[in-house]
This record gives C-alpha cells, structure tokens and sequence, in this order.
C-alpha cells in the first residue's frame, strides 16, 4: 500500500506536481585557497583578477559555479585544474559562505576549499572569467586581542591584518570574535577594510588563516 501525504498525494504525484520555481533557490559557487609552500619565505596564495562585472579588476579566489551535474568536490577539482592546470589535488573543504548578502549579483553560496602545494612557483592561467592569475605572499598579522564574559560565555576578539604582495599590494583588517560556552562554539568574522580583495574573500582568508594555525601538519606558519 503506498502511503499519502495530508493532501492525499503518493510520492510519485507529489514529484509530479512539484514545481522548484515556486520557491526562492541560491546559485552554488566554489572558491580555492591554494596555498604554496615554499623552502623559505612566505606563503603564497593564488588570485585572479576578475575580467568582468562585479568586482571588474579586483583580486579574487579562484573558483566558479557548481554546474548541475556535480558536487562541490567535482566542481573544485574542475576550477583547479582550469585555473592552473593541476590535477590530483585533494582540497579540505573549509567553510560555507551563506551570507544572503555577500554577492551583489544575487544569492550567491559559497563552499571553500583548501589546498597546500610545496613549491615557489605554479602555472597558474586566467580563466575564462579572469584576466590574469598570480601568486601573492601573504602576510597575516595578529594586532589586537581581548577576551570577555557574558554569562557563561567566554568571548575572545581580535583584530588581524592581511596583506598581500604581488603584482599590487592588496589589504584588509578584519575581526575575529570567538565565542565558547562549553562544548559549543561559534566563529564570527567582521570586515573592518577592504583595499583590492574582491567580494568577501577576506572572510575566507581569513579562516583559512585560523585553520592552519590549528593544524601545524599543513606547514604554514601562522601570526609570525
């Protein structure tokens, strides 16, 4: 016997009359922050300039729509190998960008991924919503730091500095707000200024910074 909904619908007429339209849907991007490693130095962090509307000559993460046939993971693996012909990467997925308000275009989500290569150099090429691709050495720098309670939670702010060196020097200052009442966690960042770093992307920078301050194994130094 099949079973039916309050309306008196099996599944399969539910399906059928279903329409997607009749409700509010995002577009699903994916953004990498694909760190070098070299021997000695800085890390450095691929951007692209963006080669059309928003954000028209900024510099962004790498990434692009999830088309409909595939996963974040497929789709990050695609923009990689577009953007700098690499294959056999495996990314962490980092973080989900849902700000409602963060892309002028439209409601616009974001999975970004992760990836560390050891090297000084990578052949990165523009993609096809790119006019040039480049490495920047990144700086991160720790400026302030407080902790407060507010019952019984625990709340550290901080306020961070990135700067980034390559073909312009680009900047942000940001805000960390860590909040803790046992188990329980939760991680705000606030941009405070924005010099030349397209869309929210400092916000990215910015927990991939925290993520590999936590998780030495990557390699990358962190507020030194």
């Amino acid at each position: 016997m099949e079973l039916r909904d309050k309306n008196g619908l099996t599944e399969a007429e539910f399906l059928a009359a279903y329409r997607p339209g009749d409700y509010p849907r995002p577009s699903v991007t994916v953004d990498i922050l694909l760190f070098l490693k070299p021997k000695t130095g800085l890390p450095k962090l691929l951007l692209v300039r963006r080669g059309g509307h928003p954000c028209l000559g900024m510099w962004a993460l790498p990434g692009g729509f999830v088309n409909p046939d595939e996963n974040t993971e497929a789709a990050v693996l695609r923009e990689l190998e577009e953007e700098t012909g690499l294959s056999g990467l495996l990314p962490t997925q980092l973080y989900f960008f849902s700000d409602p308000r963060r892309d002028p275009r439209t409601w616009v989500m974001s999975c970004a991924y992760l990836a560390v290569v050891e090297g000084d150099t990578l052949p990165a090429v523009a993609g096809d919503d790119a006019d040039d691709a480049a490495l920047f050495s990144l700086e991160y720098l720790d400026v302030t730091q407080s902790s407060r309670m507010e019952g019984e939670t625990t709340v550290m702010e901080s306020e961070h500095v990135i700067r980034l060196t390559g073909p312009e020097t680009l900047t942000a200052r940001v805000k960390l707000i860590q909040e803790s009442a046992g188990r329980m966690q939760r991680q705000t960042v606030v941009e405070l200024d924005n010099q030349g770093i397209a869309f929210d992307h400092p916000k990215f920078i910015t927990r991939a910074m925290e993520f590999l301050r936590t998780h030495p194994e990557y390699g990358i130094a962190v507020g030194e």
